[in-house]
């Protein structure tokens, strides 16, 4: 009876001591959560967010997109300036020292043909014969000023009135002869080689290029145009 009596005290102590100590469940579950929650770190800063506490913060703004560069003028290549005389060459210098071009500038010799003389004549008249029948002939007309050019070029047995440098004085001459019937006078331009100068300007911008137009304008006789 002692040993029945032992082992159920024995028996009853053990199912107390593993309910006290949660062994055996219990329909509280949430005895135990002070005590877990107890063990997490910062539990003080913990906070649930309602939905809509969540849908009231402000949205992040977006982000501006860069603003675009404004785009660079295309630059013209080759612009030049030709026909350019020892004297234009000199006014023309003043003219381009403002736009301080530098490298962008050059200038380059070139040789052209231009109207050195100009030339009033009878035109070839195929034998010394021919050219004597009309000297004669205009000296009854009244011209006594004249030369026959027997020399080998293409104006053999021309008749030479005069030559003049300017073509204003050549065309006067002319005028006159045809008042004094002489018909078949003509005027023609006896070119020769000369030397002039070609300013080119490379990668200008637009702007500069419109400034040279109206310089170059300022003269008569220069050329401004593209280039390569």
């Amino acid at each position: 009876m002692l040993k029945f009596i032992f082992w159920s005290l024995l028996i009853i102590n053990a199912v107390l001591f593993a309910n006290a100590q949660g062994y055996l469940g219990n329909s509280k579950l949430n005895e135990h959560e002070p005590a877990r929650i107890a063990r997490q770190l910062n539990t003080d800063k913990l906070a649930l967010l309602s939905a809509a506490s969540a849908s009231a913060r402000p949205a992040p703004e977006p982000v501006p997109a860069p603003a675009e560069a404004a785009a660079e003028p295309e630059l013209v290549a080759c612009f030049e300036v030709g026909n350019v005389g020892e004297r234009e060459a000199r006014r023309l210098d003043k003219l381009l020292a403002p736009l301080e071009l530098g490298e962008k500038m050059s200038k380059d010799e070139v040789t052209v043909q231009e109207i050195a003389r100009y030339l009033v004549m009878i035109p070839p008249l195929g034998s010394k014969e021919a050219a004597d029948k009309k000297a004669a002939e205009l000296k009854e007309l009244g011209v006594s000023n004249y030369f026959i050019m027997n020399d080998s070029s293409t104006t053999k047995w021309a008749i030479s009135l005069g030559v003049f440098k300017s073509e204003a004085a050549a065309q006067t001459l002319l005028a006159a002869l045809k008042k004094q019937g002489v018909n078949s006078a003509k005027m023609v331009g006896r070119p020769s080689a000369a030397t002039r100068l070609a300013y080119r300007f490379r990668k200008i911008e637009p702007a500069v290029k419109t400034r040279l137009e109206a310089i170059a304008a300022k003269f008569d006789g220069l050329d401004a145009r593209s280039c390569k």
